[in-house]
């Protein structure tokens, strides 16, 4: 029996833009279009049971991630991946979603390594009051949470957002977007290896030296912390533990 337009569109959910915009994209970073041509407007409609104004919003939405271009007498492109904004919130949430990736966890964590140690010592020097207490409330939630399940990756990812915020630099803080996306997934990769949640202590050892004043501390706990995510997934990959730790030191 022929699937019809309304029950092919029940499956893109109540904002039907956003769930070709999700549809598409994920087929897209999954490689379901690398050895074929992408759809037109007028079969995307088709196959999904939506307007051409639906698909057409859609395809603009994947164009200004960089996922797909049009060219003239072309139609739409799929782009390598070499152009798609690796920021974007979606597209990154995408590229985490797919088959997992040891890799992408690494370079991601690399980025942190370069990001957020200075945002640590940024809000040990110009962080407020109101700042502090978010660092503070962060770290406090980590701990009620600690047993807590999906609770204690919240409460992570609200202390490093805070830390983002602390520094006062508005480059590091629309930061936080990428880093709550990022971590949902590198959070829960490494502590299914650890067995257990995040380090109290060594989150604890960034917020007092943010608290304290102390920049260069500050700097070192949060390498440390991101550093110990990198040794872990290096320790998931044997082969090339070797490589990538000496390189870090």
């Amino acid at each position: 029996m022929e699937t019809t337009p309304a029950e092919l569109r029940l499956n893109l959910g109540r904002n039907l833009t956003h769930g070709l915009l999700d549809a598409l994209g994920r087929a897209i970073v999954t490689g379901q279009y690398d050895n074929g041509a992408f759809p037109t407007e007028a079969e995307l409609a088709k196959q999904h049971g939506v307007s051409r104004s639906v698909t057409r919003e859609a395809v603009k939405m994947l164009t200004a991630k960089g996922l797909v271009s049009a060219r003239p007498r072309q139609g739409t492109i799929v782009q390598p991946r070499s152009s798609w904004n690796l920021f974007d919130t979606d597209v990154l949430r995408w590229l985490l979603n797919r088959k997992f990736s040891l890799d992408l966890l690494r370079q991601f964590n690399q980025l942190r390594s370069a990001i957020e140690p200075e945002a640590a010592a940024l809000a040990a020097l110009l962080a407020d009051d109101n700042e502090l207490a978010a660092i503070n409330a962060g770290l406090e939630r980590m701990k009620a949470a600690e047993t807590g399940g999906e609770q204690i990756l919240e409460a992570d990812i609200a202390f490093h957002v805070a830390v983002l915020k602390g520094s006062k630099n508005p480059f590091f803080a629309q930061f936080q977007d990428v880093v709550a996306t990022a971590l949902r997934s590198s959070i829960q990769f490494t502590n299914r290896l650890k067995g257990h949640s995040a380090s109290i202590p060594d989150h604890a050892a960034v917020a007092h030296a943010i608290v304290k004043r102390q920049p260069e501390k500050a700097r070192a706990a949060m390498k440390k912390l991101v550093s110990d995510v990198l040794d872990l997934i290096d320790a998931a990959e044997p082969e090339k533990s070797g490589k990538a730790a000496a390189k870090r030191r």
